[in-house]
């Protein structure tokens, strides 16, 4: 889950001035005086940029053990590679910005299959709302490509920085393992490291612990790319869609349901038949002037670095595999069924922060 560099073309080449042309065709020997001193101080300027680079040249071929023809070639090669990736992440953003879709039109749209947002009670945002699913559906475009795609799209929010999002994709096998798990131990908590209050205390690691809670709203239709007003709804083979809510222990107890929570996750499987793929959003809740929310970081009350780890502590406990006998599903399941047996020392020997 990974922030987006901001993207630049690679500068065009200009053409020389068609008047250094032009002395080709003059007899004058004024034009001609003028083609020959170009000449001259544009060589000279070539010898004095190859001497001024010499030097360091010569110190990275020396540190990298090639001769100064070799590192040249191999300069010239990165440089070649650079452009290239640059050209590529451009086109990207420019199809990511194609399939962005806020929807803005409401009832214009009422009537579109792919592009129509759900009518259930559902409180998730549509996937539609966020990307142009009849697009992605018409282009052909693979699970990676909407996944990088996606990856983009959060990545230039917050006037590019990405600050408040998390983004990720994984298969659909991977999240119905998930999801299974969580539909029977849909609560659990999590550690984050904090720094330690007090002198006494300053070589012990401190911890603030998270509550977290599963939702489940239903599986999401199947978007289509042309829309049939006379066919028949089909039941969509799509997975349930899913949230997460964390949220402060300490501030659970003292609210319980009016808790607000600090960070949210959103599964999307609106293309696990279609693309085979599952899309992750997290969004951090923007802090308000009295929450007083000393841990994050400036406009939002959890720091990017503290969602991410809450994000993988999801995986860490809701994804088993055969050989998964004990630990985080042994304490998930003490949690839910024995939670005089649960152990809080346990829980922070097992998750690695």
């Amino acid at each position: 889950m990974s922030l987006l560099p901001s993207y630049r073309l690679p500068t065009l080449y200009r053409a020389p001035s068609s008047r250094l042309y032009s002395s080709i065709y003059s007899t004058s020997r004024h034009w001609q005086g003028q083609w020959r001193r170009h000449n001259s101080t544009e060589s000279q300027a070539k010898v004095d940029y190859q001497a001024k680079y010499a030097e360091k040249l010569h110190r990275r071929a020396e540190e990298e053990g090639v001769g100064i023809s070799d590192m040249v070639v191999r300069l010239k090669e990165r440089q070649k590679e650079e452009r290239r990736q640059k050209e590529l992440a451009a086109a990207a953003l420019k199809e990511q910005e194609e399939l962005q879709a806020p929807q803005r039109q409401g009832s214009t749209q009422s009537h579109s299959g792919a592009t129509s947002e759900r009518r259930d009670s559902s409180p998730v945002k549509p996937l539609n709302s966020i990307l142009k699913l009849d697009k992605v559906l018409s282009s052909s475009t693979a699970g990676e490509q909407v996944a990088a795609l996606w990856n983009a799209y959060h990545g230039s929010r917050t006037g590019g920085t990405g600050r408040g999002f998390l983004s990720a994709s994984m298969p659909v096998a991977t999240y119905e393992n998930m999801l299974e798990t969580a539909k029977c131990y849909p609560r659990f908590v999590v550690p984050l490291p904090r720094e330690s209050i007090g002198a006494e205390d300053k070589d012990k690691q401190a911890y603030e612990f998270y509550y977290m809670e599963w939702s489940f709203h239903g599986s999401p239709p199947e978007p289509k790319s042309t829309t049939d007003l006379f066919s028949a709804p089909k039941a969509s083979s799509n997975p349930h869609t899913s949230t997460i809510l964390f949220t402060p222990l300490q501030e659970y107890k003292l609210r319980q349901s009016f808790a607000t929570p600090y960070f949210v996750m959103t599964h999307y499987p609106d293309l696990a038949q279609s693309h085979g793929i599952v899309l992750l959003r997290g969004e951090i809740t923007p802090s308000a002037a009295s929450s007083g929310a000393a841990e994050g970081d400036g406009r939002f009350m959890l720091s990017q670095e503290d969602a991410h780890r809450l994000a993988v502590s999801v995986q860490a406990f809701y994804l088993w595999n055969d050989q998964d006998s004990g630990g985080a599903k042994n304490l998930l399941q003490k949690f839910h069924e024995n939670p005089d047996e649960f152990n809080w020392e346990d829980l922070l020997k097992t998750v690695k922060v």
